[in-house]
């Protein structure tokens, strides 16, 4: 697995946290907030579980 990859995924799953922490109130994207975080949520437990699959895949080729 290269590092280029895992970098990725783990930007991805920090772009979903900070996504869940984004304060949407008071902007026009409030009307959207259930949406973003239920995205962000997504975006955080996807990504999770492919860095544990990957990670296992890669302890248990070893």
């Amino acid at each position: 697995m290269s590092n280029t990859n895992v970098l990725t995924l783990i930007g991805a799953l920090l772009a979903g946290y900070f996504l869940l922490a984004l304060p949407l109130g008071g902007t026009f994207l409030a009307a959207f907030g259930p949406a973003v975080k239920i995205i962000a949520i997504l975006t955080v437990l996807v990504f999770g579980a492919v860095l544990i699959y990957k990670g296992l895949k890669e302890i248990l080729r070893k």
